[in-house]
């Protein structure tokens, strides 16, 4: 491959990881709310978390944009006090796909802290320890397999978001070109189609090893729990 491709499958590596990473917190905390939380509101916060997933790509790029752009309210403020920028940088990148992931990420966890028997966390709480700590010892333990298959979930999101990316940060090689928007640009060149198979085989390749890599985590962290 060469250099430009090598740097946008580098360049796509480290935005995926980092808006998986600083995404995962917010989505175990929202998931639960949404698993065990009783508060007015919970149906406008279900429809905002996943928001994401039926809105096109770009309408979100747009409002990023407007909101996280140097002269947006956000954007400005970030910038002038804390010297943070996000349009037409790799972080902003990272925001847009953590934004387009956030859904499917939160659904996996939710639905695997429904699934955890709240008579386990009763039984906690019965015995003095706090919601905090029931969540900590009993709820995150078991529900791990689930936070393991969002944040891979996630992942994969990023590492193929294309229209919320372009229309935020732009395609600029280096900074915040990633392997769909080269694989893009190749597309629109003549003799590109070439290395846009090469990068199109390298993506699938990822995506493929970071499947296969959950599964196996899975697969440990049950037969560690069977053993325990």
């Amino acid at each position: 491959m060469t250099a430009e491709e090598w740097t946008a499958v580098r360049l796509s590596l480290l935005i995926a990881t980092t808006a998986t990473i600083f995404s995962l917190p917010l989505g175990i905390a929202i998931a639960w709310l949404l698993a065990r939380g009783r508060f007015w509101g919970k149906s406008v916060l279900d429809t905002l978390v996943h928001l994401p997933l039926i809105m096109p790509p770009v309408v979100t790029g747009y409002l990023l944009l407007l909101s996280f752009g140097r002269r947006g309210p956000i954007g400005s403020f970030l910038a002038d006090e804390f010297g943070i920028v996000f349009s037409f940088r790799w972080t902003g990148a990272a925001l847009a796909c953590a934004v387009m992931g956030f859904p499917l990420m939160v659904r996996a966890i939710r639905l695997s802290i429904e699934a955890v028997d709240q008579r386990l966390e009763a039984a906690a709480g019965t015995l003095g320890a706090n919601r905090l700590w029931v969540f900590a010892t009993i709820t995150l333990p078991l529900c791990l397999p689930g936070i393991l298959a969002g944040a891979i979930l996630a992942f994969a999101k990023s590492m193929g978001e294309f229209g919320a990316t372009i229309t935020f940060v732009s395609n600029i090689p280096g900074e915040t070109q990633t392997l769909p928007t080269l694989i893009y640009a190749l597309t629109q060149v003549p003799g590109g189609d070439a290395a846009a198979m090469r990068l199109t085989l390298v993506s699938i390749a990822i995506s493929m090893l970071a499947l296969l890599g959950s599964e196996l985590l899975a697969k440990r962290i049950g037969a560690r729990r069977q053993t325990a």
